[in-house]
Protein backbone atom coordinates (compact mmCIF):
# COMPACT_ATOMS: atom_id res chain seq x y z
CA UNK A 1 0.00 0.00 0.00
CA UNK A 2 1.08 3.27 -0.81
CA UNK A 3 1.82 6.42 0.89
CA UNK A 4 0.99 10.03 -0.22
CA UNK A 5 3.97 11.25 1.88
CA UNK A 6 7.26 10.24 3.23
CA UNK A 7 5.50 10.19 6.72
CA UNK A 8 4.87 6.64 7.25
CA UNK A 9 1.72 7.49 9.84
CA UNK A 10 -0.15 9.23 7.07
CA UNK A 11 -2.37 7.16 4.90
CA UNK A 12 -3.50 8.28 1.72
CA UNK A 13 -6.65 7.50 -0.57
CA UNK A 14 -4.96 4.61 -2.32
CA UNK A 15 -4.72 2.58 1.06
CA UNK A 16 -8.25 2.82 1.62
CA UNK A 17 -9.19 1.80 -2.23
CA UNK A 18 -7.11 -1.30 -1.48
CA UNK A 19 -8.25 -2.29 1.45
CA UNK A 20 -12.25 -1.88 0.23
CA UNK A 21 -10.56 -4.41 -2.70
CA UNK A 22 -9.33 -6.72 -0.58
CA UNK A 23 -12.22 -7.38 2.26
CA UNK A 24 -14.23 -7.59 -1.49
CA UNK A 25 -11.85 -10.26 -2.60
CA UNK A 26 -13.57 -13.86 -3.41
CA UNK A 27 -10.26 -15.29 -2.35
CA UNK A 28 -10.56 -14.36 1.56
CA UNK A 29 -11.93 -11.60 1.72
CA UNK A 30 -14.36 -10.77 4.17
CA UNK A 31 -17.58 -12.85 4.12
CA UNK A 32 -20.31 -9.92 5.42
CA UNK A 33 -18.30 -7.05 3.17
CA UNK A 34 -18.71 -9.44 0.31
CA UNK A 35 -22.76 -10.26 0.77
CA UNK A 36 -23.69 -6.27 0.84
CA UNK A 37 -24.57 -4.67 -2.18
CA UNK A 38 -26.01 -1.04 -2.83
CA UNK A 39 -28.98 -1.90 -1.58
CA UNK A 40 -27.67 -2.96 1.74
CA UNK A 41 -25.51 -0.35 2.50
CA UNK A 42 -27.47 2.25 1.65
CA UNK A 43 -28.77 2.53 5.33
CA UNK A 44 -25.40 2.80 6.46
CA UNK A 45 -24.09 5.89 4.19
CA UNK A 46 -26.96 7.63 5.72
CA UNK A 47 -26.52 6.63 9.28
CA UNK A 48 -23.00 7.93 8.86
CA UNK A 49 -23.76 10.97 7.26
CA UNK A 50 -26.18 11.86 10.51
CA UNK A 51 -22.93 10.65 12.76
CA UNK A 52 -21.33 13.55 11.15
CA UNK A 53 -23.83 15.92 11.88
CA UNK A 54 -23.75 14.47 15.12
CA UNK A 55 -20.49 15.32 16.03
CA UNK A 56 -20.43 18.44 14.53
CA UNK A 57 -23.33 19.77 16.65
CA UNK A 58 -21.53 18.44 19.74
CA UNK A 59 -18.35 20.09 18.24
CA UNK A 60 -16.47 17.06 18.70
CA UNK A 61 -13.64 17.40 16.41
CA UNK A 62 -11.80 14.32 17.66
CA UNK A 63 -15.21 12.54 17.09
CA UNK A 64 -15.46 14.02 13.80
CA UNK A 65 -12.31 12.75 12.46
CA UNK A 66 -13.33 9.03 12.81
CA UNK A 67 -17.09 9.85 11.42
CA UNK A 68 -15.68 11.80 8.20
CA UNK A 69 -13.73 9.02 7.82
CA UNK A 70 -16.68 6.25 8.20
CA UNK A 71 -18.45 8.42 6.04
CA UNK A 72 -15.43 8.45 3.34
CA UNK A 73 -15.76 4.32 3.87
CA UNK A 74 -19.34 4.41 2.40
CA UNK A 75 -18.22 6.06 -0.67
CA UNK A 76 -15.44 3.71 -1.55
CA UNK A 77 -17.22 0.81 -0.80
CA UNK A 78 -20.26 1.93 -3.45
CA UNK A 79 -17.26 2.83 -5.61
CA UNK A 80 -15.65 -0.45 -5.47
CA UNK A 81 -19.45 -2.47 -5.85
CA UNK A 82 -19.55 -0.16 -8.95
CA UNK A 83 -16.72 -1.55 -10.23
CA UNK A 84 -16.90 -5.03 -9.74
CA UNK A 85 -19.76 -4.65 -12.08
CA UNK A 86 -17.92 -2.45 -14.58
CA UNK A 87 -20.14 0.89 -13.72
CA UNK A 88 -17.71 3.65 -12.61
CA UNK A 89 -14.84 3.39 -10.35
CA UNK A 90 -13.55 5.65 -7.59
CA UNK A 91 -11.70 7.75 -10.13
CA UNK A 92 -14.67 8.56 -11.69
CA UNK A 93 -16.61 9.62 -8.88
CA UNK A 94 -13.76 12.09 -7.99
CA UNK A 95 -13.57 13.55 -11.94
CA UNK A 96 -17.40 13.82 -11.99
CA UNK A 97 -17.46 15.73 -8.37
CA UNK A 98 -14.69 18.30 -9.79
CA UNK A 99 -16.12 19.01 -13.07
CA UNK A 100 -19.33 20.02 -11.18
CA UNK A 101 -17.86 22.02 -8.33
CA UNK A 102 -15.42 23.70 -11.79
CA UNK A 103 -19.00 23.87 -13.79
CA UNK A 104 -21.31 24.94 -10.80
CA UNK A 105 -18.64 27.72 -9.67
CA UNK A 106 -17.88 29.39 -12.91
CA UNK A 107 -17.27 33.20 -10.47
CA UNK A 108 -13.88 31.44 -9.27
CA UNK A 109 -12.87 28.96 -11.97
CA UNK A 110 -14.19 30.91 -15.57
CA UNK A 111 -15.18 35.00 -16.14
CA UNK A 112 -18.63 34.30 -14.34
CA UNK A 113 -19.49 37.04 -11.77
CA UNK A 114 -21.33 36.37 -8.48
CA UNK A 115 -19.93 39.01 -5.33
CA UNK A 116 -22.49 37.45 -2.77
CA UNK A 117 -23.54 34.82 -1.42
CA UNK A 118 -26.79 34.66 -2.57
CA UNK A 119 -25.87 35.52 -6.08
CA UNK A 120 -23.70 32.56 -5.92
CA UNK A 121 -26.68 30.68 -4.59
CA UNK A 122 -28.92 32.20 -7.50
CA UNK A 123 -26.51 30.71 -9.97
CA UNK A 124 -25.86 27.47 -8.54
CA UNK A 125 -29.18 26.79 -9.18
CA UNK A 126 -29.60 28.02 -12.42
CA UNK A 127 -26.48 26.34 -13.62
CA UNK A 128 -28.42 23.12 -12.05
CA UNK A 129 -31.44 23.87 -14.19
CA UNK A 130 -29.45 24.03 -17.39
CA UNK A 131 -27.60 20.06 -16.37
CA UNK A 132 -31.42 18.92 -15.59
CA UNK A 133 -32.35 20.14 -19.24
CA UNK A 134 -28.84 18.76 -20.61
CA UNK A 135 -29.68 15.14 -19.29
CA UNK A 136 -31.46 12.95 -21.86
CA UNK A 137 -34.59 10.81 -20.15
CA UNK A 138 -35.10 14.42 -18.12
CA UNK A 139 -37.65 14.49 -15.33
CA UNK A 140 -41.33 14.72 -16.63
CA UNK A 141 -41.86 17.26 -13.34
CA UNK A 142 -40.01 19.88 -12.02
CA UNK A 143 -40.15 17.79 -9.00
CA UNK A 144 -39.05 14.92 -10.12
CA UNK A 145 -35.17 14.09 -8.86
CA UNK A 146 -35.95 15.74 -5.54
CA UNK A 147 -34.34 12.80 -4.05
CA UNK A 148 -37.65 10.41 -2.18
CA UNK A 149 -35.40 8.90 0.80
CA UNK A 150 -34.40 12.42 2.20
CA UNK A 151 -35.83 12.69 5.48
CA UNK A 152 -39.16 14.52 5.32
CA UNK A 153 -38.51 17.65 6.59
CA UNK A 154 -35.48 18.11 4.41
CA UNK A 155 -37.66 16.99 1.52
CA UNK A 156 -40.32 19.42 2.21
CA UNK A 157 -37.71 22.40 1.81
CA UNK A 158 -36.41 21.00 -1.14
CA UNK A 159 -40.04 20.52 -2.90
CA UNK A 160 -40.91 24.14 -1.55
CA UNK A 161 -37.22 25.19 -2.97
CA UNK A 162 -37.62 23.64 -6.32
CA UNK A 163 -41.69 25.15 -6.89
CA UNK A 164 -40.29 28.44 -5.83
CA UNK A 165 -37.78 28.91 -8.65
CA UNK A 166 -40.75 28.83 -10.75
CA UNK A 167 -42.52 31.37 -8.59
CA UNK A 168 -45.17 29.06 -6.90
CA UNK A 169 -44.91 30.05 -3.30
CA UNK A 170 -46.27 32.30 -0.48
CA UNK A 171 -44.90 36.05 -0.67
CA UNK A 172 -43.80 35.95 3.10
CA UNK A 173 -43.60 34.33 6.23
CA UNK A 174 -46.35 36.69 7.44
CA UNK A 175 -48.68 34.33 4.68
CA UNK A 176 -47.31 31.12 5.92
CA UNK A 177 -47.90 31.56 9.48
CA UNK A 178 -51.82 32.33 8.28
CA UNK A 179 -51.38 29.06 6.70
CA UNK A 180 -50.15 27.38 10.21
CA UNK A 181 -53.21 28.71 12.10
CA UNK A 182 -55.58 27.38 8.99
CA UNK A 183 -53.47 24.15 8.97
CA UNK A 184 -54.02 23.99 12.70
CA UNK A 185 -57.57 24.51 12.48
CA UNK A 186 -58.15 21.95 10.35
CA UNK A 187 -56.30 19.20 12.25
CA UNK A 188 -58.25 20.22 15.28
CA UNK A 189 -61.24 19.68 13.46
CA UNK A 190 -59.73 16.27 11.89
CA UNK A 191 -58.73 15.16 15.62
CA UNK A 192 -62.50 15.57 16.87
CA UNK A 193 -64.18 13.98 14.27
CA UNK A 194 -61.82 10.67 14.82
CA UNK A 195 -61.22 9.75 11.40
CA UNK A 196 -57.37 8.56 12.25
CA UNK A 197 -56.41 8.62 8.34
CA UNK A 198 -57.80 12.28 7.92
CA UNK A 199 -55.66 13.15 10.90
CA UNK A 200 -53.00 12.08 9.47
CA UNK A 201 -53.28 13.81 6.63
CA UNK A 202 -53.59 16.72 8.35
CA UNK A 203 -51.08 16.59 11.04
CA UNK A 204 -48.55 15.83 7.42
CA UNK A 205 -49.94 19.11 6.17
CA UNK A 206 -49.23 21.34 9.09
CA UNK A 207 -45.84 19.65 9.61
CA UNK A 208 -44.88 20.88 5.77
CA UNK A 209 -46.43 24.60 6.22
CA UNK A 210 -44.20 24.59 9.21
CA UNK A 211 -41.32 23.66 6.90
CA UNK A 212 -42.37 26.39 4.51
CA UNK A 213 -42.08 28.95 7.59
CA UNK A 214 -38.73 27.80 8.55
CA UNK A 215 -37.52 27.99 5.00
CA UNK A 216 -39.15 31.75 4.58
CA UNK A 217 -37.27 32.54 8.09
CA UNK A 218 -33.92 31.07 6.44
CA UNK A 219 -33.92 28.11 9.01
CA UNK A 220 -33.25 24.75 8.39
CA UNK A 221 -36.14 22.54 10.33
CA UNK A 222 -34.30 19.46 11.42
CA UNK A 223 -31.42 22.20 13.01
CA UNK A 224 -33.89 23.33 14.61
CA UNK A 225 -36.03 20.27 15.90
CA UNK A 226 -32.38 18.27 16.96
CA UNK A 227 -31.55 21.59 18.96
CA UNK A 228 -35.24 21.37 20.46
CA UNK A 229 -34.60 17.61 21.42
CA UNK A 230 -31.23 18.33 22.45
CA UNK A 231 -33.43 20.88 24.99
CA UNK A 232 -36.02 18.50 25.87
CA UNK A 233 -32.67 15.83 26.73
CA UNK A 234 -30.86 18.51 29.05
CA UNK A 235 -33.93 19.50 31.03
CA UNK A 236 -35.65 16.08 31.60
CA UNK A 237 -32.33 14.88 32.54
CA UNK A 238 -32.36 17.85 34.80
CA UNK A 239 -35.93 16.19 36.02
CA UNK A 240 -34.41 12.73 36.80
CA UNK A 241 -30.87 14.62 38.69
CA UNK A 242 -33.48 16.68 40.96
CA UNK A 243 -35.46 13.19 42.20
CA UNK A 244 -32.20 11.04 42.72
CA UNK A 245 -30.98 14.30 45.01
CA UNK A 246 -34.59 13.77 46.88
CA UNK A 247 -34.38 10.28 46.55
CA UNK A 248 -37.26 9.70 44.48
CA UNK A 249 -37.28 7.74 41.29
CA UNK A 250 -39.45 9.16 38.41
CA UNK A 251 -41.83 6.26 39.01
CA UNK A 252 -42.58 7.76 42.52
CA UNK A 253 -42.71 11.34 41.16
CA UNK A 254 -46.19 13.18 40.69
CA UNK A 255 -46.71 14.95 37.17
CA UNK A 256 -46.50 18.60 39.49
CA UNK A 257 -42.82 17.51 40.71
CA UNK A 258 -41.67 17.23 37.56
CA UNK A 259 -42.80 20.29 35.89
CA UNK A 260 -41.67 21.91 38.76
CA UNK A 261 -38.39 20.38 38.36
CA UNK A 262 -38.53 21.45 34.57
CA UNK A 263 -39.52 24.89 34.88
CA UNK A 264 -36.54 25.50 37.00
CA UNK A 265 -34.37 23.94 34.50
CA UNK A 266 -36.00 26.42 32.46
CA UNK A 267 -34.97 28.63 34.12
CA UNK A 268 -31.74 27.85 34.91
CA UNK A 269 -30.94 27.70 31.34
Amino acid sequence: MSDATDDPTIADISELLALMRRLRDPDGGCPWDLEQNFSTIAPYTIEEAYEVASAIEAKDYPGLKDELGDLLLQVVFHSQMADEQGRFAFPDVVRAICDKMIRRHPHVFARGSAKTQAAVAQAWEEIKRRERGAKPGQPASLLDDVPSALPALMRAVKLQNRAAQVGFDWPSAVTVTDKIAEESRELAEAAASGNVEHVAEEFGDLLFAMANLARHLKLDPEDALRAANAKFVRRFKAIEAGLAAKGRTLDEATLEEMEALWQEAKRTE
